[in-house]
């Protein structure tokens, strides 16, 4: 990770550049360093970019849910003392952006969403019969990416030391449940929030319908596709996501 992690009371957040702030939410296997070239293209352009480190694995089970993930980021939020927040989000992370401005929508200036649950989640904690088998888990992180070579050496160990981990199986499956619980079908005919959603044409996690499901729900919507693209569109195409996001921004004058 190019950027210093900083450990401030019970967070652990990046924090590059000065401006309107972004936070951005990372998903369930995704770590702070997915988000490397956003960071480093919106800092460097009049705003402040936020990563906090979400605590996935270190609630207690009770607590492993969107809910209290949103609550996390209202009292980060606080916190950091910020007003009119961009938020951005990948996979959980769009979940967690989405259900938090529906409770705190006046706090909210715009939301970007890319790979969202919130909708519809393909087994996001499911199949995970034969863990051991490193090769079957690469396969597994190999198929949220349109090329399989994004899924790194790194990547793979990551998301296998997860699986393989007995107490962050659990809360994944809890959080995958969480996930269908707290679905925002009806939620989001009342968001008037600026939504810009980005995403993948291949995502075979939440597929291209989802997509225009949220389109078609959300009051004030832009929808953009990015081509030969999964899951993660900001790590497998980030300079399309990086324009096309810049674009918006502009034209919505954030």
């Amino acid at each position: 990770m190019a950027h210093l992690l900083k450990k401030e009371k019970d967070y652990r957040y990046i924090e590059v550049g000065e401006g309107t702030p972004i936070i951005v939410l990372h998903g369930l296997m995704g770590g702070l360093s997915n988000f490397d070239a956003v960071t480093r293209h919106f800092s460097t352009k009049g705003y402040k970019v936020i990563i906090p480190e979400l605590p996935i694995y270190t609630m207690s089970l009770l607590k492993t849910n969107v809910k209290s993930f949103a609550n996390y980021l209202k009292a980060f939020i606080e916190y950091k003392g910020l007003d009119n927040v961009i938020l951005l989000g990948n996979s959980l992370g769009g979940h967690i952006g989405l259900y938090y401005t529906k409770l705190n929508p006046e706090k909210v200036k715009a939301l970007i969403i890319t790979g969202s649950s919130g909708l519809y989640e393909s087994a996001m904690g499911g199949g995970y019969t034969k863990r051991s088998d490193y090769e079957v888990i690469k396969k597994k992180a190999q198929d949220v990416f349109y090329d399989p070579a994004v899924a790194t050496k790194e990547i793979v160990d990551e998301v296998y030391e997860t699986v393989n981990d007995r107490n962050k199986l659990i809360k994944t499956l809890a959080i995958a449940k969480s996930a269908i619980r707290h679905n925002m079908g009806k939620d989001l005919p009342k968001m008037n929030t600026p939504v810009c959603i980005i995403w993948g044409k291949n995502d075979s996690v939440t597929p291209p319908e989802v997509a225009k499901e949220f389109h078609e729900l959300l009051p004030d919507s832009e929808l953009y596709w990015i081509d030969k693209c999964g899951h993660a569109a900001m790590m497998e195409h980030p300079e399309e996501f990086n324009t096309i996001l810049s674009s918006w921004l502009e034209k919505r004058e954030f």
